[in-house]
């Protein structure tokens, strides 16, 4: 908006230079930029985001599945705070224990792993992912992580775009400072030695 006032304020300004009206335009572009071209990038960088890991959610689902395992014994140390990289969420604590399990292929298997139950005692089941050949690896990405992930990369590519469009922006107001400045020495290169002189016209 201050742009197209900016343009708006030097139609017809006879000290306007040319510097002053290219500031302006250049000022207008940016702001178009920002209001059109900004959301754009984002949405669409959100958009490929989203179809790329509900396609890794997909194959994730297809590759892992959820299995029963039986807690045997509780592991040396038992207790030890968790946090899930798939949701993001932290657990306040969770139970490490040694458990046996059977892979979808039919092999046995027993390893350490955690369990939020709070107490997991020889006995207690409870769901783990693994593999097709039993072995353990992260749940799926649900729908709300991928919605989450996918909003993330469209903000962010909002937010480079807009920073992007702004240092250009201020490149070249600097380059038309410069050129400025350069026009103003020579004007007083020019008029300086006779400044304050009789009938110099100063």
């Amino acid at each position: 908006m201050r742009a197209a006032v900016g343009l708006w304020r030097w139609r017809h300004n006879p000290l306007c230079r040319a510097t002053d009206l290219l500031e302006a335009w250049v000022a207008f572009a940016a702001a178009l930029l920002l209001v059109t071209a900004v959301p754009v990038a984002g949405w669409t960088a959100g958009s490929l985001s989203e179809e790329s890991l509900r396609e890794s959610a997909r194959v994730q689902r297809l590759e892992r599945t959820a299995t029963k395992a039986t807690v045997v014994r509780q592991a040396p140390h038992p207790r030890t705070p968790g946090f899930d990289p798939e949701s993001g969420r932290s657990e306040d604590v969770r139970s490490l224990v040694v458990a046996k399990w059977t892979a979808p292929d039919g092999s046995s298997h027993t390893g350490t792993v955690t369990t939020r139950k709070r107490s997991a005692h020889p006995g207690d089941t409870f769901t783990i992912w693994t593999d097709a050949s039993g072995l353990l690896v992260h749940r799926p990405m649900d729908p709300a992580s991928v919605g989450v992930h996918a909003a993330l990369a469209g903000s962010g590519a909002a937010l480079i775009a807009g920073g992007l469009v702004e240092c250009a922006r201020r490149l070249v107001v600097w380059g038309l400072v410069r050129h400025r400045l350069a026009d103003l020495d020579r004007a007083w290169s020019a008029v300086g030695p006779d400044w304050g002189r009789t009938g110099a016209g100063s």
